[in-house]
């Protein structure tokens, strides 16, 4: 039975699509935005995480483990993911709780069964289904059968994708889906290398191509100080935008949520110094958009 890796499932979803809603989140991401509020995402494999505040150094955890994945360094546990087969048996050997894990592998069935259990409440929200990430679209196969499976119960299934796809791929499963919340980082395509560490071309080619074949799809914009806040960053993105012919665009104002998670993997957090966004602050940058002729709203 074909499984794929998840690291949650996240139950009244309300601001991933319409309606109530049940989010399944990939693991796996091509890009590595700087900003990113899941970085547990970016890994396509399970991943240990490790809490520096809760370990005793007891050393269990290095002990346990067969592969050598565990390591002291400079007064911390160090994981080599490259070396760790996702056993777990040095998350459960830890008598402080100091590691945890993200990522499991679930079957279709196991991810239907879940996303069931809320039937009603879709139905009478008009809510639904959303698959994200990471990248909603990293795990194609095994994407295309749970989409698949969903479908045979009536059911409206969103996903939220980077459109980092290859294109041939993302014109199979683009159709799919009834809405896709389609993210666009910047409109210039070495700046969006600089924050994300991938080339737009192939964004932007897909997004015009869904736009051109009619698909219902709202374009988001998270807003990241020094990256893409300004004024003039506004109107480029407003004339990417009339060019492919999108009327329609929320702005994702950037926040801290996930700087505790960089911690825990012990990776560095560039932003973690910069003031979180509120609406009040981007009136201004959504009024050019709305002077372009575009619905802009958060």
């Amino acid at each position: 039975m074909m499984k794929g890796i998840i690291f949650n499932i996240q139950k009244f979803s309300l601001h991933d699509g319409p309606g109530i809603r049940t989010t399944v989140f990939f693991k796996g991401c091509p890009l590595k935005c700087k900003w990113c509020s899941n970085p547990e995402s970016q890994f396509t494999s399970i991943q240990i995480l490790h809490d520096q505040i809760k370990c005793q150094h007891c050393l269990q955890c290095i002990h346990t483990c067969k592969n050598n994945a565990l390591s002291l360094k400079n007064d911390m546990i160090e994981i080599d993911n490259s070396k760790c087969m996702g056993c777990l048996e040095c998350v459960h050997a830890c008598p402080f709780q100091a590691l945890s894990f993200e990522g499991e592998y679930k079957s279709i069935k196991e991810i239907v069964e879940t996303c069931m259990q809320d039937y009603d409440f879709y139905e009478e929200s008009q809510g639904g289904i959303t698959i994200s990430g990471g990248e909603g679209m990293s795990q194609p196969a095994f994407l295309k059968q749970l989409v698949t499976e969903l479908k045979q119960h009536h059911l409206h299934v969103a996903i939220e994708t980077t459109g980092y796809i290859e294109p041939k791929l993302f014109k199979e499963l683009a159709p799919m889906f009834d809405l896709l919340l389609f993210d666009c980082k910047h409109y210039d395509s070495k700046r969006h290398f600089i924050g994300t560490g991938v080339y737009n071309e192939m964004i932007i080619e897909n997004l015009t191509w869904a736009t051109k074949k009619g698909l219902n799809i709202l374009v988001r914009i998270p807003v990241i100080p020094e990256f893409n806040c300004t004024l003039q960053d506004a109107k480029g993105f407003c004339q990417l935008f009339n060019d492919i012919g999108i009327k329609k665009v929320q702005l994702l104002p950037f926040h801290q949520f996930g700087e505790k998670k960089y911690n825990l993997l012990h990776r560095p957090y560039t932003l973690k110094n910069k003031k979180a966004l509120y609406k009040e602050d981007l009136k201004d940058y959504q009024q050019v958009f709305i002077n372009s002729h575009i619905d802009c709203f958060f």
